[in-house]
């Protein structure tokens, strides 16, 4: 399973369901969600700042992920932004890996 990183961030009429809903009705929501399309929530946090939400989870492929993030954004309440991380023994194969470039120009 790959795994990605959910940035979140309510509008307004989002934001006013959470108001209404509190936030562990959101977590049991998302975390329900993830499983229905075959996934694992690692963790769910609100936050201040850029975003009001950051999401771990896991899913057995992008589709999967582009299919939940596709429909958040559609719902017009979340704007999202998903991430795909890599852990480092993933990145340590990618090292190992020849890879034939050339540069532009070169």
């Amino acid at each position: 399973m790959a795994k990605y990183l959910w940035q979140a961030s309510y509008t307004q009429a989002g934001m006013k369901g959470v108001l209404q809903e509190g936030g562990t009705s959101r977590r049991t929501a998302i975390e329900k969600l993830v499983q229905n399309m075959g996934g694992t929530m690692e963790s769910f946090y609100f936050s201040f700042g850029e975003h009001d939400v950051y999401v771990i989870c896991d899913f057995p492929s992008n589709v999967d992920a582009a299919a939940v993030a596709m429909n958040v954004a559609a719902s017009g309440a979340v704007t999202i932004k998903t991430t795909v991380l890599l852990s480092a023994e993933e990145v340590d194969q990618a090292t190992d890996t020849t890879v034939e470039y050339r540069a532009p120009g070169s």
